[in-house]
């Protein structure tokens, strides 16, 4: 029977991967998990001149602020989630949730607030499940464009987060129509009209859409996360929860404030810390960053007007000014935190 040497040392994966230590479990399952970046001569094992090949070594490889970093296998998720810690998290927060929304509803909350309150939420928030889902789908395409499973976890926990703020409102409009017997909130045509039509959603569409289309990953990355997600956040969790409280319905304040303390809050944390390590593995991305802020801000300017011409029709609102002004600087309140 052989005997195991006392003195040898156990080999680890890790070890293989040019560090002597036994990795962590979030390393273990993310640590070069993409086989098919900077792989020669094509990311995936077809001809390099297949569509799919030709799109990737475009839009990811040749993308300034991917091709500038040597190693993107150095960036690390800011909670270090994996799939298993991020469902343990999201779960105490959805009990929370359901908790808050039992405990309203026992109090026949909904029937308590105000028609002219309703008549704000029918035109100007319900239709946000629609700008969310496209939320939700940039996420998922930066994602997939992402040059390391470390950059690429962030971005799909991100669009759970999306889709979970997404489903909430769609519940919300379905019991609101429901308990206050009016079936106008739950419309899903009607709604997605006044998303397509409404003049106040038109700013925020054109803005949404055009994100979607931008493929290269660092402008898909500073347009959605340094431009779109602090404008949208800002209105659709603080301001709409600043509303909320103002016109009874603290459940909806109660909401938003959860999304904004923590799925808002992850996603900043991972924007800044991706900005960090691209502006520290190369200090020209800062430059980049900065010019793709000022080709999309234009664009999330005239977003913002837009919504916050309908939120000052609220009552108890501020001005349309003054929201914008909020707006702005919570956009550059991001970028100042990036050291942009």
């Amino acid at each position: 029977m052989a005997v195991k040497s006392a003195g040898r040392k156990r080999k680890t994966t890790w070890s293989q991967w040019e560090e002597r230590r036994v990795p962590s479990e979030y390393e273990a399952v993310t640590y070069k998990f993409h086989n098919h970046f900077r792989a020669d001569p094509a990311p995936f094992e077809l001809s390099e001149n297949w569509s799919l090949n030709v799109f990737y070594k475009q839009h990811r490889e040749n993308s300034p602020l991917v091709a500038s970093v040597d190693d993107w296998e150095g960036f690390r998720d800011t909670r270090a989630f994996t799939y298993r810690r991020y469902i343990e998290m999201q779960k105490d927060r959805e009990v929370y949730l359901d908790n808050l929304i039992d405990e309203f509803e026992s109090r026949d909350h909904y029937r308590s607030l105000p028609s002219e309150w309703l008549d704000f939420l029918r035109d100007s928030y319900l239709p946000v499940r629609f700008p969310g889902h496209g939320m939700q789908m940039s996420a998922a395409y930066l994602g997939q464009m992402a040059p390391s499973a470390f950059v690429t976890n962030t971005f799909y926990f991100q669009l759970g987060n999306e889709m979970r703020r997404v489903q909430r409102q769609a519940y919300l409009a379905q019991v609101l129509a429901m308990d206050t017997e009016r079936p106008d909130l739950a419309e899903s045509d009607a709604t997605r009209a006044r998303w397509t039509d409404a003049p106040q959603w038109q700013g925020l569409r054109e803005l949404i859409e055009k994100q979607l289309i931008a493929y290269d990953f660092g402008e898909a990355f500073a347009s959605r996360n340094l431009v779109v997600r602090p404008i949208f956040d800002h209105i659709f969790n603080s301001e709409i929860a600043t509303l909320a409280g103002v016109n009874g319905d603290d459940l909806l304040q109660l909401m938003h404030d959860d999304f904004r303390k923590h799925d808002q809050a992850y996603a900043e944390e991972n924007t800044k810390a991706l900005v960090d390590y691209a502006v520290g593995k190369a200090g020209s991305n800062a430059d980049f960053l900065r010019d793709q802020v000022a080709k999309w801000l234009p664009l999330g300017e005239k977003a913002a007007r837009g919504l916050a011409g309908a939120l000052a029709c609220s009552p108890g609102a501020d001005s349309a000014d003054v929201i914008v002004e909020r707006s702005i600087a919570a956009q550059r309140r991001v970028m100042d935190e990036c050291g942009l």
